[in-house]
């Protein structure tokens, strides 16, 4: 037999109980045929030698937002990294400024107040960027800072009249002028005025965030939100910019879209005494193929811990009165989930504080209650803070909670200054839902943390604060089950469990080559393990280079 392409010399971790191990690997038509053995007699247009090299099933991040991340590596970059101090970060504004235009935007990307020990002002951008408009996005990805150039083209002269917004707050002076902090939905008044971007940015921006991710071992990624400019995405015809990137050749990576809950409608009956809730003609979860589909839809439900605005029972243990809240009234919530679910979607809400997921989780068992459908695994993005009880419900009512690793590290410190010391041991759990019976997924919220599923899986294991702070240590799950999150258990997240996370006959050839034996290692060197190359499809789609190639 002829095959498309045979990797050898390899040390495969298939994760496929039947066979566990193999040195070599057969392709055809983008799919495994063979290991070992199976691969006796063939010969292949293409031979690959590993030279040793350890080899996982390829990666894939439930909860990445590539198009942003993306879109951030285009931009100004005001994180931590870059811009340590919050007088660093408008000395970048500056720098940046001085190279546009006299009416150009200063757009830039992931400052964290946790870390530079306040909020930048709009008066301060304003000086700093020579007039010019500037509007930062925090790294969380739920509040902006304005200058007050940028207020004034939204209509607020002087920062006055800024309205308050249900599902968001202004941050405001004395004299009540906006001092530059918009939250949550609020953040919509100014950002209104830069979005949606030309398709041909948005293009651009995909292509970036698939090159990026491509380079950390990523093969697969469920995009959590697209469709719309008052939410999450860039605009309406967003899936139109996966096709054309795709069309083009620059998505390389597999994608799954979540359209975001407003870009659904009631679109009249579509029979007899019943309405479609949806996209256009009946458009819903499991639409498209291997490369290209459609996944739940996203609904945000509360804001952000780091952000202080995560809808909890009680109040954040370092800013008293601040409970955090809702992004839309509960009822409205039960709303979107009844209709989504009534109309065969799979449903993803964002839920960090524990108040906002009893609002979540009890619209899932009305639904369930209500119109019975068999492994719908809804999900709950983040599930960042859950009680005991809350666990064991989820697990009961077969939802797929979805913690990210990363964020314990990156910013592990602002959680455990926000929730406090007995609170904190009950942030993002992994161990316990494991315990449960539920399947976890691996991922990390980029570019709100840092993409790499080698760095998420490093914090599963090791669970300490960049600071070297210890966080809920008795959550952390051993590196074979995070990998296993990161591989199978994001597949089985969007229903994919059949075609992806194992190595076997007839599934996706899709693998990382890793610098080293990641099952192996020390805990404390799982962040040093390196990506030498990333196969989709049985393509080298990352790292030719460092492959030897017949």
């Amino acid at each position: 037999m002829r095959l498309d392409a045979v990797f050898h010399n390899g040390h495969f971790t298939t994760l496929d109980p039947s066979r566990p191990h193999a040195r070599s690997l057969g392709v055809i038509g983008g799919r495994v045929v063979g290991l070992d053995d199976e691969l006796e007699g063939c010969t292949a247009d293409t031979v690959v030698d590993l030279g040793g090299a350890h080899v996982v099933p390829g990666f894939n991040d439930a909860h990445h937002h590539l198009s942003m991340v993306g879109q951030n590596l285009r931009q100004l970059d005001v994180s931590h990294a870059a811009c340590p101090t919050l007088d660093a970060l408008y000395v970048a504004v500056a720098e940046r400024a001085a190279t546009l235009p006299a009416d150009a935007w200063v757009l830039g990307f992931g400052y964290d107040q946790n870390k530079i020990g306040a909020h930048p002002t709009a008066e301060a951008l304003h000086r700093a960027a020579g007039g010019r408009p500037v509007w930062l996005m925090h790294t969380s990805h739920h509040m902006a800072v304005a200058s007050t150039e940028a207020f004034e083209r939204a209509g607020y002269a002087g920062r006055a009249g800024v309205p308050d917004v249900v599902g968001g707050s202004v941050w405001r002076d004395e004299d009540g002028l906006a001092t530059g902090l918009l939250q949550e939905t609020a953040v919509q008044l100014v950002e209104r005025l830069i979005r949606p971007e030309p398709a041909e940015e948005w293009v651009a921006n995909i292509a970036a965030g698939s090159e990026a991710a491509l380079a950390l071992g990523l093969t697969s990624v469920t995009e959590p939100g697209i469709g719309v400019s008052d939410g999450i995405g860039n605009g309406p015809t967003d899936l139109d910019s996966f096709h054309r990137a795709r069309e083009h050749g620059l998505l390389g990576i597999r994608m799954t879209v979540m359209p975001y809950i407003t870009a659904l409608r009631d679109r009249g009956a579509f029979e007899p005494g019943s309405s479609w809730y949806g996209l256009d003609l009946g458009l819903r979860s499991g639409f498209g193929d291997e490369h290209l589909r459609v996944g739940p839809t996203k609904i945000l439900a509360d804001g952000s811990l780091i952000g202080r605005s995560a809808a909890m029972c009680c109040d954040y243990h370092d800013t008293p009165g601040n409970s955090g809240l809702l992004q839309y009234e509960a009822e409205q919530i039960r709303h979107y989930i009844l209709e989504a679910h009534r109309c065969g979607w799979q449903i993803a809400t964002h839920a960090i504080g524990d108040a906002a997921l009893d609002v979540v989780l009890d619209a899932y068992a009305e639904a369930q209650r209500l119109h019975p459908r068999t492994d719908v695994r809804h999900r709950v993005e983040h599930a960042a803070v859950t009680s005991d009880a809350q666990v064991a419900r989820i697990a009961e009512l077969g939802l797929v909670p979805v913690p990210q690793g990363r964020f314990l590290s990156e910013i592990g410190d602002g959680l455990l200054a926000a929730l406090g010391p007995e609170r904190s041991q009950l942030a993002y759990r992994m161990r316990s839902f494991l315990d449960a019976g539920v399947v976890l997924p691996g991922s990390t919220d980029a570019p709100v943390v840092a993409a790499s599923p080698i760095l998420s899986i490093h914090d599963m294991v090791n669970r300490r604060t960049a600071s070297g702070a210890p966080i809920a240590p008795h959550e952390a799950v051993t590196v074979e089950q995070a990998l296993y999150a990161y591989t199978v258990g994001s597949a089985h997240a969007v229903h994919e469990e059949h075609r992806k996370g194992t190595l076997r006959r007839g599934m996706l050839a899709d693998f990382t080559v890793l610098g080293d034996d990641l099952l192996a290692v020390a805990p404390e060197r799982i962040r040093d393990v390196g990506v030498v190359a990333t196969v989709v499809g049985g393509e080298v789609a990352y790292g030719e280079e460092r492959l030897a190639t017949g």
